[in-house]
């Protein structure tokens, strides 16, 4: 036998490392305010998103005993609930292609793209990546990149990363007091009559029994408000501008559901039968946009104004909608 392939005495046992526990970890001062998705991932460095976020949604992770959402945020003195996470193996690669996406704005400090419809921002829920895993793999040069704000999984537009932490820190407290300006476009159900309303309707995040996330209108949630201006109007559709004056979770989409106007394909809030309307005219995403964004630059606090066109597949069917 040759000297490199001898094998360790079979008397010699190899360390087995000590199988994962359930942790119950108290939220210091350090964590105060942090959302709870942001808190495990630094505290289980290695678990892949999808785990965490699984874990959440299954109840596996409690705060005070209590079910929670990952974008929860935490309070001094909390008691986290943190189950096993498995770990990948030393030899699992976790294959993320690299992609870069349409730049509307590019800086030292600040990347603004505009995203696509049907890619997530981030991986969990399902996902295994989503647009800041993959920009990471296209720029393994940059130190830091991180998402300012969030988009949802089917609404495309404009979307802001920061490439330093000063920039993130500003970014996260100008949306926290309500600057800038944030418009969407829409297409609804329904003749939307008034130029310009505003609604104002408290928001609730709540979990279905199968763990889906859901927001609807009740007086104990969060203040919401949005401004709807009339665009264009169709034979029963309607195009609407949205402002974003506060940034809840599904915020436009509850508010236009919850006052008889829900949008084209959202498959949370609006109508099934809708959705077959436009799928069989070809149009099978939700229509809606982030077109527009008015604000001071994050170090400069030069005013800037940042605009995304219309996807072609939404022109497209406003055409059809104008043709009918």
């Amino acid at each position: 036998m040759r000297k490199d392939s001898i094998a360790p005495p079979k008397n010699v046992a190899s360390p087995v490392a000590p199988p994962p526990v359930v942790r119950m970890i108290e939220v210091t001062e350090e964590h105060d305010g942090q959302r709870l998705d942001n808190f495990l991932m630094r505290l289980c460095k290695g678990v892949p998103k999808s785990h965490i976020y699984k874990a959440v949604r299954g109840g596996e992770v409690r705060v005070n005993k209590g079910r929670v959402s990952p974008d929860d945020r935490l309070k001094l003195g909390d008691l986290v609930r943190v189950p096993p996470m498995r770990l990948p193996a030393p030899d699992e690669k976790r294959s993320v292609p690299g992609t870069e996406f349409p730049v509307v704005f590019e800086d030292e400090g600040l990347l603004v793209i505009d995203k696509p419809a049907g890619t997530a921002v981030h991986g969990g829920s399902g996902v295994s990546f989503g647009v800041i895993e993959a920009l990471r793999a296209a720029r393994p040069e940059a130190k830091f990149l991180e998402l300012a704000h969030r988009l949802d999984r089917d609404t495309s537009g404009l979307l802001l990363i920061a490439k330093k932490r000063n920039v993130l820190l500003s970014l996260h407290e100008m949306f926290r007091t309500g600057g800038g300006r944030k418009h969407y476009l829409a297409l609804v159900e329904g003749d939307w009559v008034n130029a310009r309303q505003h609604i104002r309707l408290p928001l609730l995040k709540w979990t279905t029994q199968t763990g889906e996330r859901r927001v609807k209108v009740e007086a104990e949630g969060q203040v919401a408000h949005t401004i709807v201006s009339a665009e264009r109007r169709f034979n029963g559709y309607s195009l609407v501008d949205a402002e974003l004056r506060t940034g809840r979770t599904h915020q436009i989409r509850v508010h236009l559901a919850s006052s008889g106007f829900p949008i084209v394909g959202d498959d949370k809030y609006g109508r099934d039968e809708t959705r077959a309307i436009f799928s069989k005219l070809g149009f099978t995403r939700m229509f809606l946009h982030a077109c527009r964004l008015e604000m001071p630059h994050p170090l400069s606090q030069e005013p800037m104004v940042l605009e995304a066109p219309l996807p072609s597949s939404c022109e497209k069917i406003l055409q059809k909608l104008e043709a009918r």
